[in-house]
């Protein structure tokens, strides 16, 4: 493969603004309906599990945007075009590849 281009870093935290914001508001809630005297206890698992899923978008949106902005500039060369063809005329069509068998 080619060299991957670069993504838009704007565009990417506009794009990941909703999803912290919403990830955000849900450690909020946890830490808020954690028992008084277990506040820890009561909510750190929930908000590590919620800190794990932001991890994993946010990598997942950058990995993806960086291949789509490569993949958006590239066009079929000649060369591969001219491969393809020539594959596809050396293969028989199907009734005479049954012909052939019988």
């Amino acid at each position: 493969m080619e060299r991957l281009l670069t993504m838009d870093k704007q565009e990417y935290v506009s794009r990941m603004q909703a999803e912290c914001r919403r990830i955000m508001e849900q450690v909020a809630d946890a830490v808020n309906a954690a028992p008084t005297g277990n506040v820890i206890s009561g909510s750190e698992m929930q908000v590590r599990d919620l800190m794990a899923e932001l991890r994993r978008k946010a990598f997942e949106m950058a990995v993806q945007m960086r291949v789509d902005s490569t993949e958006s500039t590239f066009s079929p060369s000649k060369r591969c075009v001219g491969q393809a063809q020539d594959k596809q005329g050396d293969q028989l069509p199907q009734h005479a590849q049954r012909e052939r068998t019988r």
